[in-house]
């Protein structure tokens, strides 16, 4: 309020005022982790693409268990209860499908590119 005053009388006054110093601006953020939310027995994104060297977070958001399971037996996650979360850094390009062991129609898929 009070810097507000001084610009404000300064500027009545005809006076030119200094421009006020600015808050600091916070960095950019960086890229968010890819993730894949599981909710009512579904995974979101079904399909992610990402690029090597990325690691994707699974976050269980459903009352009940679920597992992450790739078909190639890849990478396959403990029972994930509501709030647990499973990571996986993918290290080739490609196209991986993964699954619920639990609930088998739940599918999805990591696409990889180099």
């Amino acid at each position: 309020m009070f810097r507000y005053s001084i610009v404000l009388l300064a500027a009545l006054a005809g006076v030119v005022a200094a421009p006020v110093a600015s808050r600091p601006v916070a960095p950019q953020a960086a890229t968010a982790a890819p993730m894949v939310h599981i909710s009512n027995f579904t995974f979101g994104p079904q399909a992610l693409k990402v690029k090597v060297g990325q690691t994707v977070t699974w976050v269980n958001d459903d009352d009940i268990p679920h597992t992450v399971m790739s078909g190639s037996k890849l990478f396959k996650s403990k029972v994930l209860d509501t709030g647990d979360t499973f990571s996986f850094t993918f290290t080739k390009a490609g196209a991986y499908p993964y699954f619920c062991s639990l609930h088998p129609h739940m599918t999805g898929k990591v696409l990889v590119s180099a």
